[in-house]
């Protein structure tokens, strides 16, 4: 597959999706991902640590992603399974959908949320793992949040009010994976492979029924698949992943496709908390986390789960500063409330772009030759409007590790930071937890 690949290779039929990324993705920087559905009723995970620090049976078993809990239940020993039995007793993983209620949601709230941070685009979990949908999609009968539960079309929500506000519309689909319409397959124990995801045609005409009716719907601009695709749909034909692409890019000319949809196309990769770091070498790629170690909320998560507003503000930093685009997730809780510790990361984050925007949205990497990145004193540097800008944390005066004879020290200027130049360099200092900026027209 070529999510988290190497260096995947594009087959045939699909070398004519090839393309740049738009520049409007380049631009915005900053997404915002929601993870939400009945698992948030449990919301139940072991809080271990970042994906790609572990080995996959040690990650399985102990799994930190709260929205596994349909699978993780599943694995005999594992502690979500003992909390399943000791809490719920012989409650069917089904029945959370009845007790998934959503009676607090505002789409426009959590939408304002959103673009407080600054992000230019919003993606929606449209069908996680557990195969449950957050509209009425197609063959699904009761089993999504019109028919049951919420009795609401929840990604329509979240599309008319991204668009009222002017935020970019994405919706992620679980291809690859479908634990209920799939339920013969064994629980995910180890690494995934051809044994425990659908394969054949009837799976793949289900999901790309659903995913034709979210682009004809919703009109997306862009498609986040996760977890490959079924081999039957990647033949090219009728309901191929061919004429799925074909069709969403009619609707969609600069829209966007990720790479996790099997060794097929994609308009840019992804990596995942530190997990799949190679992709972060394409000319196009975006890395996703949640605030805490899980992507939905996880009742078991605090703020030493978390990442802090500052913790967030270097995160994005590193990613952009490398080329990258940012795609931070919140969990909603099961009454559709963002937890106030997640709200504060995000308003710290956007508290700190609003401030720093004009070095930051439209950015480009700065060129190493004339910046460089370095972790004592920790330094990161982007490209705008003409001009070099350095995020420095310094607790004392350092000198900016710059090539002088590139930029104008003498029209340097300093956001939350103090400078001089003496002896051809230019001296820094900073404070407080969040860093500061030094803005160097290049020469």
């Amino acid at each position: 597959m070529a999510m988290f690949s190497d260096n995947p290779v594009r087959p045939e039929p699909y070398r004519r999706f090839e393309r740049p990324a738009p520049k409007w993705w380049h631009d915005a920087k900053l997404g915002i991902f929601v993870h939400w559905g009945p698992y948030s009723v449990p919301a139940w995970a072991e809080p271990i640590g970042p994906l790609g620090e572990f080995e996959p049976e040690w990650w399985n078993l102990h799994n930190p992603y709260s929205e596994w809990y349909y699978n993780t239940i599943r694995i005999e020993g594992s502690p979500a399974r003992q909390h399943q039995l000791d809490t719920y007793g012989n409650l069917d993983y089904e029945q959370f959908l009845d007790l998934w209620h959503a009676e607090k949601f505002d789409a426009g709230k959590v939408m304002d949320l959103v673009k407080a941070t600054g992000a230019g685009y919003f993606v929606p979990t449209t069908k996680h793992h557990d195969g449950v949908t957050l509209w009425d999609a197609p063959r699904t009968g009761d089993r999504n949040t019109v028919k049951r539960g919420p009795k609401r079309d929840l990604i329509g929500e979240f599309q008319k009010a991204a668009a009222e506000r002017g935020i970019r519309f994405g919706v992620y689909y679980s291809g690859g994976l479908d634990w209920h319409f799939n339920s013969e397959l064994p629980p995910i124990t180890a690494e995934i492979t051809d044994d425990v995801r659908p394969l054949g045609k009837e799976y793949a005409d289900y999901a790309f029924e659903q995913v034709i009716d979210l682009i004809d719907r919703y009109h997306p601009e862009i498609l986040w698949g996760d977890i490959e695709y079924p081999d039957a749909g990647k033949v090219p034909g009728p309901k191929s992943l061919v004429e799925m692409f074909d069709h969403f890019y009619a609707q969609a000319p600069d829209g966007l496709i990720n790479d996790r949809w099997g060794l097929t196309h994609w308009d840019f990769r992804t990596s995942e908390y530190v997990h799949g770091l190679e992709a972060e070498k394409a000319a196009a790629w975006e890395n996703c986390r949640g605030v805490g170690f899980s992507f939905a909320y996880n009742q078991l998560e605090d703020e030493s789960h978390y990442l802090s507003g500052a913790g967030a503000v270097v995160n994005f930093l590193d990613v952009i500063s490398r080329g990258g685009n940012y795609l931070l997730n919140i969990g909603l809780t099961a009454a559709g409330e963002v937890p106030s510790i997640q709200e504060r990361t995000l308003r710290t984050l956007g508290e700190f772009n609003a401030m720093h925007g004009e070095a930051i949205f439209g950015s480009r990497p700065l060129d190493a030759a004339i910046g460089r990145a370095s972790e004592n004193p920790w330094v990161r540097w982007t490209q705008a409007d003409g001009a070099a800008h350095a995020f420095v944390m310094a607790g004392e005066e350092v000198a900016l590790p710059v090539d002088v004879t590139r930029v104008d020290l003498d029209r340097a200027t300093a956001v939350n930071a103090e400078v001089r130049v003496a002896d051809g360099q230019l001296f820094v200092k900073t404070s407080g937890e969040l860093p500061g900026r030094v803005s160097l027209p290049l020469k």
